[in-house]
């Protein structure tokens, strides 16, 4: 803070004037504390640089920097006086470079540069590296002759010496015209670009990316530019919106890119950026949808189903995840008014808000429903499950549900509906036994894909019962992982065969493998060593299995993997995830390996 100092004057004839008060500074209060003047500074700095100009003088020296740096504080130096300096400052550099030609670190310096360089060249070049001055220090700039601070990104001048800021800016302008800016080189290998080619592997994207995947691509980069996607096949319209979704492009700015006056099916593979307005606009822009599709629909709330009540839309597929906000009662609701045309009811993520009585409203109000699946309820019981054998239309079922499923309520629906199926997938099934196994194969005569996971309580006997004599045609699709015997005390000891072992396994082969496309035992560790070479022994032959899963079957070996690959020649992957004693198959061109427990990755593309 500036204090106030009384400031007194005298008049001529020596008598006190009135006071005169004006501001200080801080720096002027401390040093006139310690009987420092400023003024006594400001001489005594205007002496020493007479002084070393007098001695310069003297020595046949030329002075330019400590006079133009006094001159500088009085007034600017004139155009002639700088063309002087400019002038006395090339002959004293001429000078400078002729004495160097005769030192030791000249001759040093010619013995290892190009002979096309001349000794002016060499001589300039070290001149300039001992008399360039450093980061920090003031020099005259070599073409406005303006005084500056050198700093490490200071431009040398055309003539020699260092520019300042402004004059480099224009020098760099100058020497980049007519020269394209450089591209910033693409990256050709690394991490990034390994796990992308991982990525595509794994998707089945093998080898060059096809035209319309290129463009599907290109589109992604440049969506903000895109109006409408025109009239693409649905097939391509799918593979732009899973990708969207991949990379979190659905949000309300990009839904109408999808949802057109003419759009018969629309698939929302990520819906979390949508709110419950968006639900709702797409049914008015859509008025002919007929299959709709929404992953991750939190917002598709009471008010989104009042709104679909209330137009004139019949669907015929209706798939909804996630809704756990959608009340029971807007079920039953849309059951009533719109069931008759209903086909497909796929359910996920519900909560509480769709149980036994959702399953009694759809036996009384849909009588043409094909397929329904009930996935991560908590509220569906063994009471509705034993409903769904009223669904006498049923080709396609799929449950999952959180409340513990009894093998009476499931063989009980099976008894019903089983001969008309043709999939069925009972996920996470630990209290189910064999009495499931033999409802499925005395009343299930047309399943061409048939999912049992995860149960504790089905044998290896059960298995055999299932696949021996079943009149059902080979199926083309099986899933079975988990099933297996579940101690924690002692999990390899399995004395009474629980799960799939060797006999089931050779059974659900030798009916099923002609046809068979999918096979997933994953985690059926108790399958023998024995039981896998016997099914792909050198006869074997299984010409459609195209996907094969057995991650964390401990038996399997180099020697079985190159059976398999013998016995199945449209095989395209195989997944080997905890199989240990899998370490140097060769695996033949064009087959994907994924779970390969050594150095060079987890993905391997056969070359052989």
């Amino acid at each position: 803070m500036a204090r106030q100092r009384p400031m007194q004057n005298q008049d001529q004839n020596g008598r006190p004037a009135r006071n005169i008060t004006g501001p200080q500074s801080a720096l002027t209060d401390f040093l006139a504390s310690h009987n420092i003047s400023a003024r006594q500074i400001r001489d005594d700095a205007e002496l020493r640089r007479q002084q070393a100009a007098a001695q310069a003088e003297q020595n046949g020296e030329e002075v330019t920097a400590p006079v133009a740096e006094c001159s500088s504080s009085l007034r600017r130096p004139s155009r002639n006086t700088t063309e002087e300096e400019k002038t006395k400052k090339k002959a004293n550099e001429k000078k400078a470079i002729e004495k160097i030609k005769n030192t030791k670190a000249f001759k040093k310096r010619k013995k290892y540069v190009d002979d096309s360089d001349s000794d002016d060249e060499i001589a300039r070049a070290i001149f300039e590296s001992t008399h360039a001055p450093m980061p920090g220090q003031t020099e005259n700039c070599g073409i406005c002759g303006k005084r500056f601070t050198v700093t490490p990104y200071s431009l040398a001048g055309p003539d020699g010496g260092l520019l300042c800021a402004p004059c480099g800016k224009e020098l760099a302008k100058e020497r980049e015209g007519g020269q394209p800016k450089k591209k910033p080189r693409k990256q050709a290998g690394g991490v990034g670009s390994r796990r992308a080619m991982q990525s595509r592997i794994l998707d089945g994207d093998v080898g060059t990316m096809s035209l319309a995947t290129l463009c599907v691509h290109t589109l992604a980069k440049n969506v903000e530019m895109a109006d409408s996607l025109g009239d693409l096949p649905d097939h391509l319209i799918d593979k732009i919106a899973r990708l969207f979704s991949k990379r979190r492009l659905l949000k309300p700015e990009t839904l109408p890119l999808f949802a057109q006056p003419t759009t018969e099916t629309l698939h929302i593979y990520d819906g979390a950026r949508l709110g419950h307005q968006d639900f709702i606009s797409i049914f008015q822009i859509a008025p002919n949808l007929r299959r709709f599709k929404a992953r991750c629909a939190i917002q598709f709330k009471d008010e989104v189903m009042d709104y679909l009540l209330s137009r004139d839309i019949t669907l015929e597929s209706f798939y909804l995840h996630g809704a756990n906000l959608l009340s029971e009662e807007k079920w039953h609701e849309y059951f009533a008014a719109k069931g008759q045309a209903l086909k497909g009811l796929q359910v996920y993520y519900t909560d509480n808000h769709f149980g036994d009585e959702s399953i009694a409203a759809i036996a009384n109000h849909c009588p043409n429903l094909l397929r329904l699946k009930v996935q991560n309820n908590q509220k569906l019981t063994n009471k509705g499950v034993e409903a769904i054998g009223e669904l006498s239309s049923l080709e396609h079922l799929g449950l999952q549900l959180q409340n513990p499923t009894s093998s009476a309520a499931i063989s009980s629906a099976l008894s019903k509906i089983g001969h008309g199926l043709k999939t069925l997938s009972l996920k996470i099934v630990p209290d189910s036994d064999d009495n499931v196994l033999r409802a499925i194969h005395e009343h299930c005569r047309s399943l061409h894909k048939l999912r049992i996971t995860d149960s504790e309580k089905m044998t290896d006997q059960g298995f055999v019962q299932l696949f021996t004599g079943w009149q059902n045609p080979p199926v083309y699709f099986l899933d079975l992982q988990k099933c297996r015997h579940i101690d924690s005390t002692r999990p390899r000891d399995n004395n009474d065969k629980v799960g799939l072992c060797g006999e089931g396994f050779k059974a659900l082969m030798a009916h099923s493998g002609p046809k068979l496309e999918h096979l997933n035992v994953h985690a059926c560790r108790h399958i023998s060593r024995e039981a896998f070479e016997e099914v792909f022994n050198d006869k074997a032959h299984y010409p459609e299995l195209r996907n094969l899963e057995i991650s964390f079957c401990e038996e399997v070996t180099d020697f079985i993997l190159g059976c398999i690959f013998r016995a199945c020649p449209k095989i395209k992957e195989v997944n080997v995830f905890g199989c240990m004693k899998v370490k140097e198959v060769r695996v033949p061109r064009g087959v994907i390996l994924v779970g390969v427990p050594n150095a060079q990755g987890m993905v391997t593309e056969g070359m052989h």
